[in-house]
Order: C-alpha cells, then structure tokens, then sequence
C-alpha cells in the first residue's frame, strides 16, 4: 500500500485517483483493475474512495476526461510552437510518443475501452478522443497541401488514419517487448518513413 496524504481537498482526491489508475494501467490489464486496488494505491478504504466516485465506472470516466484533455493540449501546444504544417504534425508525433512513454497505462487503457462490447461512456469518450485528434491532423495536412509541403493528391483522411495507427503500431512493439522506453528509441525513424511517404516531392 503507497502512502498518500489522508486529507485532501475533494478535488484533489479526485486527481489522486485518475493517477492511480493511470499507474495501475501500467502494472496489470486495466480491465482487471478493482476499486480495492485503486484505494489500495491510494492509501485509502472503498468507502473514503466512493464518497468522490459513486462507481468505478465514474472512476473510468474520470480517467478518460483526463487522457483525452491531457493529450489534446500536449498535441496542441507543439502543433502551436510549429512554423510549418509538416513541422506541426512530426512534434505532434513525437508529443504524442513522449505522453505515452511518461504514462504507459493510458494506452492499455484506450485498447482495453475500445475492446468492450457494447456501449460505454468512457468507450464513447476514447472515440471521440480519436475522432478530435483526426480532425486536428486533417486540418493541418489539408494546410501543408496548400502550402505545397505535402504531396497535392494526398489523401488526408487515410494519412490521419495512417499517423494515428502508426503510433499505436509503435505502442503496441512497445508492449510486447515490454519496454516501454523502445517508443522513444524506435519513434525518429517510424516518423521519418511516415513523412517521406506524405510530403511533396521535391
């Protein structure tokens, strides 16, 4: 059992949680992850941890809510400090790979949600999640195609497919040769295959 602070502000606790499985993601199947273990890690009983979640699927929600605006404003943030379109989509790349790296739970998280049947919130939620970072990457393909960067007769809805899924084919070798510090090593030259594959030819 981790010691935590027992006496948090609500807010905090709740922050408290998310982290806790975030980092329980990245020890066991998040799909096995109890509330017991989740007030385990945090140094608390289930009843102190149901007085801010009423269940453990308001536990995933919250979890959820915080990968998607997390990572969002990490793409964003490099997009923005980008001078160019094609510049803007590789350091969104590799914020992306580094948010991984740093947080290795949050992809078995999104693989495990996407996997369960029916409809979830927070399944709905990883969706989105997806189908924002799509139009993200869109936006700024369809500006490097106008800007003569990219190739003209780029298709940009399979090159946001094809960028997504390649960081999700970097997480997964990642996690079958468990080490999850290869994503970074294994990233530069992914990208570098990726983006002769989309710009204009010169």
């Amino acid at each position: 059992m981790n010691e935590r602070p027992q006496y948090l502000r609500a807010e905090d606790r709740r922050a408290a949680t998310v982290q806790a499985v975030v980092d329980l993601a990245a020890e066991q199947n998040p799909a096995e992850i109890t509330t017991t273990a989740i007030a385990d890690r945090m140094g608390l009983t289930q009843g102190a941890l149901f007085r801010h979640f009423p269940t453990k699927d308001a536990i995933l929600e919250a979890t959820m809510s915080w990968v998607s605006e997390r990572l969002l404003a990490r793409v964003d943030k490099a997009a923005e400090g980008a001078a160019t379109p094609a510049a803007a989509l590789e350091a969104m790349f590799m914020t992306h790979i580094d948010f991984v790296a740093r947080h290795p739970g949050v992809p078995r998280m999104l693989f495990g949600e996407l996997q369960r049947p029916g409809e979830t919130l927070p399944k709905r939620m990883v969706q989105t999640l997806i189908r924002q970072y799509e139009q993200r990457l869109r936006r700024l393909m369809e500006a490097g195609k106008a800007q003569g960067e990219l190739n003209a007769e780029l298709n940009v809805d399979a090159a946001a497919v094809l960028f997504i899924g390649t960081i999700q084919g970097l997480v997964m070798q990642s996690l079958l040769a468990g080490k999850v510090s290869r994503i970074r090593r294994d990233a530069p030259a992914v990208y570098a295959i990726y983006r002769r594959g989309i710009e204009a030819a010169q």
